[in-house]
């Protein structure tokens, strides 16, 4: 299996010549993380986690593409593609809840958690799933919130975002206890910003005997190695 990380949150997955997309936001370019997709996996509605216009685009270009997501947003992307006159809308785009199962690109998929992390109370939370792919890579999407029942090889670990503080991201990726973890979600952060950043994280996977480290944008890294 390898993945590749388009700036932010967006997370192609490739394993046996097929792949599917994480997260495709407007804080990430989506050409190449959606050029031959069979599949796209949305944690939940900001806009950093989807662009919706691209997104349409690569629905209609594609009638055996596929797209999952909490229900409501699905049923708001459905109501887009219908209107956008994307073939089959109903038929191919998903909502999905916690505790799903399904097959996408040829992969295993599961998905946990429910509820976007907390800003501010005075903010909406909104859905969010995590989802676990192939028995291996875990993309919490934007929450903490650990997931029961599985084994985690690789975490997706987010490093940034108004809703994150840098000692529950140490804590979450320590309780998760991965051995490799990429830092992704920190696409508002500078050069100083991500060194502070992985500095931190780096520091306390080492202690933990856990591997972190940063991956070039736009460059296919395989897992385990």
């Amino acid at each position: 299996m390898e993945i590749i990380k388009f700036n932010h949150a967006c997370i192609r997955v490739q394993e046996s010549n097929r792949a599917l997309a994480i997260d495709p936001g407007d804080n990430s370019p989506l050409g190449e993380a959606l050029e031959g997709i069979e599949a796209i996996l949305v944690t939940h509605e900001h806009a950093d986690h989807l662009d919706l216009g691209p997104v349409l685009r690569a629905l209609a270009g594609n009638p055996a593409l596929t797209l999952h997501a909490p229900g409501a947003l699905a049923a708001t992307v459905r109501a887009a593609a219908a209107a956008a006159g994307v073939p089959d809308a109903e038929g191919r785009i998903h909502g999905v809840g916690p505790g799903a199962t399904f097959r996408a690109a040829g992969m295993e998929i599961s998905t946990h958690g429910g509820m976007h992390a907390v800003i501010h109370h005075a903010l909406p939370v909104v859905q969010n799933l995590g989802y676990f792919i192939a028995g291996r890579l875990y993309h919490p999407g934007d929450s903490y919130q650990v997931p029961e029942g599985i084994a985690v090889e690789t975490l997706l670990v987010p490093a940034h975002a108004p809703w994150a503080k840098i000692g529950e991201t140490i804590e979450f990726m320590s309780i998760i206890g991965a051995a490799q973890n990429f830092p992704i979600h920190d696409g508002l952060l500078n050069e100083r910003g991500l060194a502070l950043v992985d500095g931190h994280l780096g520091r306390v996977a080492a202690e933990r005997g856990l591997d972190y480290r940063r991956i070039p944008n736009g460059r296919a890294v395989s897992l385990g190695s």
